[in-house]
């Protein structure tokens, strides 16, 4: 029997748009086939064009169309040149993780054979961990609310709750022991905080130690941030699953990025308990909108994310397959160099570069 599954669609600004449609017509592509599930699209605005034109960045009707979906893909939003009053950028995607609550920012950091990578490896190990940030509290909390006081001093406040911090460590368990069980991790937890110095980070790790207690199975350890960057550097096949505070796995799912060979192979996802958002990593790039050269592997990549998460969470095998096989079909593009746009050291179009992944689906 065929499911139909609805996907909320953000186009985004910038080369946004540039990179959804060819996602959006390979993942059609793949459900004509499918003998289970089909996929509908639904497109819906918000962004930064979006706010500049009708001032309001996140209308009620998308994240009602996002409340109803069975999964949401987000393309690349924000654009330098539109601010709030405030001077910050328009992020509705930040906006879209607190209404629905999607605690757990999914960062993959994998390098293929072949695949090129600032790294010089020591004997070939491969790198294959994912970093998991908390997506709606830590630094980002006090995000809109301004408290700069008389153009003297600026506050931001971190916050750090166990209600959400306890479904955070869940959910990183439970990956590490999934990837363990499929042979792609050694079933090791990495809590990365600054415990040494915040009080806040203590009350984290605490936490943290608590869940850990219930998987003995498990290996779970800690690391402070600033040496966690060092390591990432010096040796990442040593991890399997990390998680941290939202700020911190801001900044450290970039240096992953650069590991893997830039942002345009980064996929990312955002997941709660009811809902999900399947975005790439990097930013809108309005300084090459327009030109079809923008790279689509990272939205592509996170779509193959979001066939996987949907697959999991619904029982269906054939999808949760499609998404490893398109997740493949990428790497395998990036391995043998075919259809590899200009950032990772090719010449083809976006365009090219989507067709590329077409064929090995064929």
């Amino acid at each position: 029997m065929t499911k139909t599954f609805k996907i909320a669609v953000f186009n985004g600004d910038g080369i946004g748009p540039e990179i959804m449609q060819p996602t959006v017509d390979l993942l059609a592509d793949i459900a004509k086939t499918s003998q289970t599930y089909g996929l509908v699209f639904d497109a819906v605005p918000a962004g930064a064009a979006h706010y500049a034109e009708h001032g309001e960045s996140l209308p009620a009707s998308s994240l009602a169309t996002a409340r109803t979906a069975d999964a949401i893909l987000l393309s690349a939003m924000g654009l330098p040149s539109v601010r709030y009053p405030d001077g910050t950028e328009i992020s509705p995607q930040i906006e879209i993780r607190k209404e629905l609550q999607l605690y757990a920012g999914v960062r993959p950091v994998r390098i293929v054979p072949g695949q090129p990578t600032p790294l010089a490896f020591n004997g070939g190990r491969a790198v294959d961990f994912v970093l998991i940030r908390e997506s709606t509290e830590g630094l980002f909390h006090s995000q809109g609310t301004r408290d700069v006081r008389n153009d003297a001093a600026a506050y931001e406040t971190l916050k750090i709750t166990r209600a959400t911090s306890e479904k955070l460590f869940r959910f990183a368990f439970s990956l590490a022991k999934a990837r363990k069980a499929a042979g792609r991790g050694s079933g090791r937890v990495t809590c990365v905080d600054k415990a040494n110095v915040f009080a806040a980070f203590a009350f984290f790790r605490k936490i943290f130690d608590e869940e850990a207690a219930r998987h003995p199975d498990l290996t779970s350890d800690h690391a402070y941030v600033d040496a966690t960057a060092l390591w990432m550097v010096e040796k990442p096949w040593v991890f399997d699953v990390m998680v941290t505070e939202n700020m911190f796995g801001d900044i450290l799912s970039d240096l992953g990025a650069g590991l893997m060979g830039g942002l345009g192979l980064a996929p990312s996802a955002d997941i709660g308990d009811d809902h999900a958002v399947f975005q790439p990593c990097h930013g809108s790039a309005p300084d090459i909108a327009g030109q079809g050269i923008a790279n689509p592997f990272a939205m592509i990549l996170s779509a193959a994310m979001m066939l996987d998460w949907l697959g999991e969470t619904h029982g269906n095998t054939e999808m949760a397959a499609d998404g490893i096989r398109l997740r493949e079909a990428v790497e395998a593009a990036i391995a043998d160099r075919e259809g590899v746009t200009r950032d990772l050291g090719g010449t083809a179009t976006t365009a090219e570069a989507a067709a590329a992944i077409a064929a090995r689906l064929a």
